[in-house]
């Protein structure tokens, strides 16, 4: 699968303030975001899930080849099955890119549409998990449709994870916001900061914002 502009926004706008010692990335593909913050961080320990076979063996790859491989380390498993075989682990920082569409979409290629679908990882599952996993001081994020935003704020209070931060992203100037950046913690936060994201003035023209977050991540940017 190539990289997603998600991803990208996901690995560079994760807050890491806490300065994470553990990370866990929930449906990590090929690896993208866990090695985004493998290149942000200090973290000793970076996890990652992966359900789909190749793309488990492709993530494998690009962590043993990159200059993090000492850190980097993937399951080939479902989320239910690595909670299954874990024994109190606890995690300073989750992130999940997960499947979005809700509705039973087929575009006729099987890991495509899994990797896309939230069938195969609702959101009540992956917040679940996170309120099981997180460490006390922990944050978790996500990148969601912005449609999707309401109900996984909602979801999250059920498992006593509250909005930290949330960032809404547009294409152009002119096209509807279409995803959410959310970033959850344990702790209430009256007054979290709310922006705007708009990534592209025209096709392959990055915003200044956009570049400023993603610049690290590009080799021609």
């Amino acid at each position: 699968m190539k990289v997603g502009t998600d991803g990208v926004l996901l690995g560079a706008w994760a807050p890491i303030d806490n300065m994470p010692f553990s990370i866990l990335d929930i449906g990590a593909g090929t690896g993208l975001i866990a090695l985004m913050l493998a290149q942000r961080t200090d973290a000793e320990h970076i996890e990652a899930i992966e359900i789909d076979a190749d793309a488990f063996e492709q993530c494998v790859d690009n962590f043993e080849n990159s200059p993090w491989n000492d850190r980097l380390f993937c399951f080939h498993a479902s989320l239910d099955g690595f909670m299954a075989e874990l024994e109190e682990e606890e995690y300073d920082l989750i992130v999940s890119n997960p499947p979005f569409y809700s509705e039973n979409v087929s575009s006729g290629n099987a890991a495509r549409d899994q990797a896309r679908q939230n069938m195969s990882l609702p959101f009540s599952d992956l917040i679940e998990a996170a309120g099981l996993l997180l460490s006390e001081d922990g944050i978790f994020c996500v990148i969601i449709p912005y449609k999707e935003e309401p109900d996984f704020i909602a979801l999250a209070a059920t498992e006593n994870l509250f909005p930290k931060k949330i960032t809404r992203v547009r294409g152009t100037p002119t096209s509807e916001i279409n995803r959410s950046l959310l970033a959850f913690s344990r702790m209430q936060v009256p007054d979290f900061p709310v922006d705007e994201l708009t990534v592209e003035t025209a096709r392959h023209q990055y915003t200044p914002e956009y570049m400023a977050l993603t610049q690290d991540f590009y080799l021609n940017m």
